[in-house]
């Protein structure tokens, strides 16, 4: 735990002591409002709304050139602290069939409540060239608390092949949830989907892990499975007898928003005039 961005952060708060508040801002990326209680919570606990926001969801709209494409709606945790430049200029180019979509686990949340899912046309992006969807699902029923409940899992929906893979690593979990979307987004496309709950998905050591799941897998799949595919080659969805190291994942992802944090900082001393007044505001990420 002392080595990484984990440590370093540990550090910086033990030095601070109990001056700190749990509720005090430490960083703003561009809608996202980090605090310090939302970096507490990526040593061991359930990772809050606003770290799964921040690391789920890393562009907010990405394109490229030709066929291939990627639409991130929100900001996805790829991995990096300059991963985003380097994906897209050294990456993703090579891969020109894909249209791949990211929705943010709000819209999520939207599918699976709204009754008739043909009302939300006007929210959700055109799937009308996608090849995969990936959709953050959460177990919460109160059509009022978006993104809360209490676990976290994935589905990934290949429109191409009309097969939805549901990935849960606390089965059965969010079985029905799952479910319950991969019909309404048929219904949404006007096309059969079925539905497969992959039981050899990795699971987690803890109660407190999905959202670090959710984050590690959806890495896996976008970059080692479906980014380095040719266009008409057949790719295993299966996440079996993969392992998962949730607690390198959790280090990983402090890593990077410490690295936002320092340019963030490094942006707002460049603005300053020398005389300037020293700003009380959190570093910024537009």
């Amino acid at each position: 735990m002392r080595d990484g961005g984990l440590g370093k952060l540990q550090r910086r708060m033990r030095r601070f002591g109990d001056t700190l508040n749990p509720d005090d801002a430490y960083l703003s990326y561009h809608d996202v409002r980090l605090t310090r209680g939302d970096m507490q919570s990526l040593k061991n606990d359930w990772l809050t709304d606003n770290v799964r926001e921040m690391l789920l969801l890393i562009y907010s709209t990405v394109t490229w050139e030709a066929n291939h494409r990627i639409m991130i709606l929100g900001h996805l945790f790829l991995g990096g602290i300059n991963n985003g430049r380097y994906l897209e200029h050294e990456f993703l180019v090579q891969y020109r069939s894909s249209n791949i979509v990211l929705l943010r686990p709000s819209m999520s949340f939207m599918i699976l409540q709204t009754p008739n899912p043909h009302s939300l046309r006007e929210a959700l992006p055109d799937f009308s060239r996608t090849t995969h969807v990936f959709l953050p699902i959460n177990d919460c029923r109160n059509v009022t608390e978006a993104e809360g409940g209490t676990h976290w899992s994935l589905l990934l929906i290949s429109i191409v092949d009309g097969i939805a893979f549901h990935y849960d690593s606390l089965p059965p979990g969010n079985f029905w949830e799952a479910r319950t979307v991969t019909m309404k987004f048929a219904a949404l496309l006007g096309r059969p989907i079925n539905y497969v709950h992959l039981e050899d998905s990795p699971v987690q050591e803890n109660g407190s892990d999905c959202g670090v799941f959710v984050c590690l897998s959806m890495r896996h799949l976008l970059l080692k499975r479906l980014l380095t595919a040719n266009a008409n080659e057949k790719v295993s969805m299966s996440l079996g007898g993969r392992k998962v190291d949730a607690r390198s994942g959790r280090k990983e992802m402090a890593k990077i928003i410490e690295g936002f944090r320092k340019e963030g900082e490094r942006r707002r001393s460049a603005s300053l005039s020398p005389l300037g007044k020293k700003s009380t505001s959190p570093p910024r990420i537009e």
